[in-house]
């Protein structure tokens, strides 16, 4: 959430930036309700000025004026009707400004969407085939390791079902990111619900804005997480961490569960966009001024993954007309994908500054008795799968079918080598 006396100081740079976003926010209404709210306010506290006064007079009257005590009860009936319009605003201006969307950082290069994204550098240089490279969607079923039938059949389109090697390769996949992050990289690991309140949902910046891409249980009143982001940034909601707390550093394993949206002959092949997937989550709490830097080391942590499992990628700076929602800079991981012939995007990382902390009303204190301030909260996929398994199928499959197993990958596989050609894993 922006800062409203941010916005009430700043109007025309609030309104530029969001510009640059391609966001036409209702920035004049904001603040006419924010100016209306404020002198309704002051009149309420004056009036109950006035009533308490008045009260106390009353209160020591040998002989009670009955007139002045119905000019209390009018007063009070007037002051509970100004109590509730002040409240009617209120909410009124929280609902539009939770509809704001983060303000871009000034370092972030102004475009009007993706493909004005900046490649900022690429690491590994693709494979030459002296073979036609097949697509995860042929090499699955053929390997017995997807089974894109099955999975529609309990749960209808954009479902899949991992089997045999397939399903022990995903599980190795998230055990070995796991491990590298909490041994190598000084992450903690949190193991936390699929399900949340939707207070979390709104402190992380899922709620309103995405609503529709969301899966809710109605009758509990919880919604199942789109990434471990949610619960992430609400470890410490309505916290206030004491000095010497910063920076935290968590990594989280969770299923992700989204709703997408998709245009038809858009990723509709495979499991490059699915209902249903997993991924393993970095997540940061820290000061202000250490929140670029924290990103900058979270790239870094993000791009190991790709490096050790020997995956050309690429890195990426978003541009303002594609930031999420709550990203005031953000970068794109991409892996090569040569039977699909395309970069796939394997995460997102993004640093939030206080827009999420000022949701879920995080802060902290730099010194004992100091006034509180908001963290800054940066997130990125380490790495989201299924995409970094489409990746690994297509760069290590032979000519004979056969997927050659990352070596980082292999202890965490039994020590096997290769998924062989022509396995069948058939149910």
């Amino acid at each position: 959430m922006l800062d409203l006396k941010y916005i009430r100081q700043h109007p025309e740079e609030v309104k530029e930036a969001l510009i640059k976003r391609n966001e036409m926010a209702p920035i004049d209404e904001i603040l006419e309700l924010d100016e209306r709210w404020r002198t309704l306010l002051a009149d309420v506290q004056g009036l109950k000025h006035q009533r308490n006064v008045t009260s106390k007079e009353i209160s020591q009257m040998k002989e009670k004026d009955q007139v002045l005590i119905e000019e209390m009860r009018r007063l009070g009936e007037e002051i509970k009707a100004l109590d509730q319009e002040v409240k009617s605003i209120e909410e009124e201006l929280n609902r539009l400004l939770l509809q704001l969307p983060n303000l871009p950082h000034p370092l972030v290069p102004v475009g009007k969407d993706e493909s004005e994204n900046v490649i900022v550098r690429q690491e590994g240089e693709p494979r030459e085939f002296d073979f036609e490279p097949l697509p995860h969607w042929d090499l699955g079923p053929t390997l017995g390791i997807i089974d894109f039938k099955r999975g529609v059949k309990l749960s209808g389109t954009r479902f899949y079902i991992l089997q045999g090697l397939g399903a022990k390769l995903q599980r190795a996949l998230i055990t070995w990111m796991l491990d590298l992050h909490t041994q190598e990289q000084d992450y903690k690991e949190i193991y936390p619900p699929f399900v949340v309140k939707e207070e979390i949902m709104l402190g992380s910046a899922q709620l309103p804005k995405f609503y529709d891409n969301l899966y809710h249980d109605v009758e509990d009143d919880i919604w199942l997480v789109p990434t471990a982001e949610v619960p992430l940034t609400n470890l410490h909601r309505d916290e206030i961490l004491e000095p010497g707390t910063l920076p935290l550093h968590y990594v989280a394993y969770t299923p992700c569960f989204r709703r997408e949206k998709m245009s038809a002959g858009r990723d509709v092949r495979g499991i490059k966009r699915v209902h249903q997937f997993d991924k393993v989550e970095m997540y940061k709490f820290t000061t202000p001024e250490k929140s670029d830097s924290e990103l900058e080391a979270m790239i870094t942590d993000a791009e190991e993954i790709c490096r050790q499992l020997g995956i050309p990628y690429r890195a990426k700076q978003l541009c303002t007309g594609d930031l999420g929602f709550a990203a005031a800079m953000a970068y794109d991981l991409e892996m090569w994908a040569p039977g699909c012939g395309e970069w796939l995007e394997v995460s997102t990382l993004s640093n939030c500054r206080d827009f999420q902390a000022r949701r879920a009303n995080i802060r902290f204190r730099r010194e004992p008795g100091a006034k509180p301030e908001f963290v800054h909260t940066i997130n990125g996929s380490g790495l989201a799968l299924p995409r970094t398994m489409i990746a690994i199928l297509e760069n290590y499959q032979e000519p004979d079918g056969s997927i050659v197993i990352p070596p980082v990958l292999r202890p965490y596989m039994g020590g096997l080598e290769k998924i062989p050609a022509h396995r069948r894993a058939d149910i």
